[in-house]
């Protein structure tokens, strides 16, 4: 908690109208990611595991508004909550996400995002300020269209 100090809401943590807290990881492929990466596009972060019935019904929805919103540079990002890697690599293979999912071994993401369940979606505008959520899913197409263009 004590490296989200200036971000987020005055106690650190994901707050909507506030800066998006810090995500710096390892993806599911191994690859370093950092959140800040991804300033100047519009940002869905959704917080999943394949043990979620849930967060899999949802993944066929984001494949889809992916592929909707590609003039608009939207990015995906996953961050892996409650559930092993390895089932995660799984999923992702056979449902052929191609967004980045962020493992969060001590679950500092999860905290600082107050993840109280999954899925749970957090929209984040281009400057990085976060514009709505998500509690719960799947989403229906005219809930994520509502968030999204609070992002666009």
């Amino acid at each position: 908690m004590w490296w989200y100090v200036n971000q987020g809401s005055a106690d650190g943590h994901a707050a909507v109208g506030e800066p998006a807290p810090p995500i710096v990881g390892t993806t599911l492929d191994g690859q370093p990611f950092d959140l800040a990466s991804l300033r100047g596009r519009p940002v869905v972060v959704n917080f999943w595991g394949p043990s979620c019935i849930p967060c899999r019904d949802e993944f066929p929805e984001f494949l889809r508004e992916l592929e909707a919103h590609k003039a608009d540079d939207l990015a995906i990002v996953g961050v892996l909550t409650d559930d092993p890697p390895e089932p995660a690599r799984q999923f992702v293979a056979q449902y052929g996400a191609t967004w980045p999912t962020v493992i969060d071994p001590n679950e500092s993401i999860k905290h600082a995002y107050r993840i109280v369940g999954r899925p749970f979606t957090w929209f984040i505008d281009r400057s990085g300020v976060i514009r709505a959520r998500q509690i719960g899913g799947p989403m229906t197409d005219q809930e994520f269209q509502n968030h999204y263009d609070k992002i666009r």
